[in-house]
């Protein structure tokens, strides 16, 4: 399953998808890390909404007609779990390029940028999409050490 997220082309393996819903509104959860906009209900189960644009540090943005809801279904440490992601945009149920050939950042330790979170680089119609690693994108630690920097107030961006 391919989705756009911030103008990157990302995927998941299909078989995790149990649906695509439109937009809802969560109930907030009082101190929830800025990518847990809260919970969604789903046919009588409270399922929690995760906005896959904070979780990657990115900004958040408004709601708008592409934007959907991918609720998921899969196995983490023993244990099953459901969550339900809201992306820009859903593209497509695809198979990747060069039949699904998925390869490493090589550079990532040289660059300094810990790519657990994802399985690697494939192409969609020529496009570089990132197979997402569900297990690590909701892995604790993975999440910790892939926290974007925060700047501290005092921290002027450089301007070229």
């Amino acid at each position: 399953m391919t989705f756009a997220v911030a103008g990157s082309l990302f995927a998941v393996e299909v078989g995790m998808v149990q649906e695509i819903l439109s937009p809802q509104q969560p109930v907030r959860l009082p101190n929830a890390p800025e990518h847990l906009l809260g919970l969604i209900d789903v046919r009588g189960a409270s399922v929690a909404l995760v906005d896959l644009r904070r979780l990657l540090g990115e900004a958040s943005r408004a709601e708008d007609e592409g934007t959907r809801i991918l609720l998921l279904s899969f196995d983490r440490a023993g244990t099953h779990h459901r969550v339900a992601l809201r992306v820009d945009r859903v593209i497509e149920v695809a198979g990747l390029d060069d039949g699904g050939l998925i390869a490493p950042v090589s550079e990532a330790e040289m660059l300094a940028w810990d790519p657990r979170v994802l399985h690697g680089i494939g192409r969609r119609n020529n496009q570089i999409t990132a197979l997402l690693d569900v297990n690590a994108v909701f892995d604790p630690a993975v999440m910790a050490a892939a926290r974007p920097r925060r700047t501290a107030p005092n921290d002027v961006p450089c301007r070229d």
